[in-house]
């Protein structure tokens, strides 16, 4: 039987039924997120860019301290073609975030903030959207899962190192002018930010992005309120190692954070602090890895008598550190 002109489908509902159920899911992600992705243009003696995502109807967006690194403050232009100037309000290399807030046009529409996620609750094999605007155009879009959760990245401000924990690692291609673009979930709930390539001798092809969780959202709240992120400092390096039996007796866990070096004049050094110590326990609080260290090192630490416990040998020994500042 020959179908009729009416039994046909039109052309929208043809092009819905084409889309499969994975496709649905990115089309869907872009569409929503594509009024918060804004491309940014730095300028100073160092121009760059990068993207953005909006995270406050008044003018607040969230990028890489990378893409902003230098720069005081430059143009950000939306997908529909807007352009506005913006300021940087604070950036902190350490976590690779950075604040940024443009003033939009009063008689302009209003900004549409991004709804942010929960890192912390992704799994591996989960479907992720990578959506970026790296020339301010249509915007970019890449998909692909949750390749590896729980991976780490050495980030450095001046003489200052840090670890940023639970990076996601992922498979959607971040092409360039992606950095300080969503990562979001089906949902378009953003969980990441996106940071990095991960370079052929460690993945090709695999993208990292840090993560939003409750670490990194008082960084942005630190970032929005002051400019800058307070950290506690003690001054010593080290790692994770498994205690013996008769350490592990002594300090009640199995894994501490042995130190590798000291820094002469900290905080760490004048309490007597040594390399080739093992860190238990700070503030009561038992460390078994450098993450867990620093999480510890808050503003409110600052200028505050901390005991930390130590085994030197197979004998605890406990000594009181007053950290300062991280400048």
């Amino acid at each position: 039987m020959t179908a009729t002109m009416q039994d046909r489908p039109g052309p929208d509902r043809a092009g819905e039924e084409a889309l499969d159920a994975y496709s649905r899911v990115v089309t869907s992600v872009a569409r929503t997120l594509a009024p918060s992705v804004v491309s940014l243009r730095t300028r100073g003696q160092r121009p760059g860019g990068g993207s953005a995502v909006v995270i406050a109807p008044d003018g607040f967006l969230l990028t890489s301290a990378h893409v902003v690194n230098g720069a005081s403050g430059g143009t950000a232009t939306l997908a529909d073609g807007r352009e506005m100037d913006f300021e940087v309000t604070g950036a902190d290399a350490l976590s690779d975030l950075a604040v940024v807030r443009v003033a939009p046009a009063a008689d302009g529409d209003p900004l549409v903030p991004a709804v942010l996620g929960e890192a912390d609750h992704l799994e591996v094999g989960q479907l992720v959207v990578a959506v970026g605007n790296p020339l301010g155009f249509a915007g970019s879009v890449s998909a692909g899962v949750v390749s590896g959760l729980g991976r780490s990245m050495a980030t450095r401000a001046g003489s200052a190192s840090r670890i940023i924990e639970n990076v996601i690692q992922t498979d959607a291609s971040l092409h360039p002018g992606n950095s300080g673009g969503a990562l979001a979930t089906a949902e378009a709930r953003v969980v990441g930010i996106n940071t990095a390539v991960v370079g052929p001798m460690i993945g090709q092809g695999l993208g990292l992005a840090v993560p939003i969780n409750a670490t990194t959202r008082r960084v942005v709240a630190d970032l929005m309120t002051a400019g800058r992120v307070r950290r506690a400092y003690l001054g010593l390096a080290g790692g994770s190692r498994a205690l013996s039996p008769v350490q592990g007796r002594a300090a009640g866990q199995t894994t501490g954070v042995q130190v590798t070096s000291v820094v002469a004049g900290s905080p760490a050094g004048r309490a007597g602090v040594r390399p080739g110590d093992i860190v238990a326990r700070v503030a009561g609080v038992a460390v078994s890895g450098v993450g867990e260290l620093q999480r510890l090192m808050t503003e409110d630490r600052v200028g505050r008598p901390l005991e930390v416990v130590l085994l030197r040998g197979e004998a605890p020994v406990s000594l009181t550190v007053v950290p300062v500042e991280l400048a």
